[in-house]
């Protein structure tokens, strides 16, 4: 074939379905080892979907932790706040 060679880096155009999924091409599967169970995410970056491997949810929590760490302050102490719920005794 004359073209053979153009198309070979093109990865054809998939559909997304009625419950939003998309089948993954082989080749492209394969070379990124995306195996059958593997968690992915979805970014957005510059108007195009790109897909990432999925966090695992302890790295996940401790990035929540790490973005939430020192936000509330130090607060009432302990006996004001007994003071405040219980009220005078």
């Amino acid at each position: 074939m004359l073209f053979a060679g153009f198309f070979r880096g093109i990865l054809p155009g998939m559909r997304i379905t009625a419950k939003g999924q998309v089948t993954i091409p082989v080749r492209l599967r394969r070379r990124l080892g995306l195996l059958p169970g593997t968690e992915v995410r979805f970014d957005e970056v510059e108007g195009a979907a790109v897909i990432r491997p999925g966090v695992r949810k302890r790295e996940l929590i401790e990035e929540r932790l790490r973005q939430v760490s020192g936000v509330a302050g130090p607060g009432p102490a302990t006996d004001e706040v007994l003071r405040l719920t219980r009220g005078k005794r």
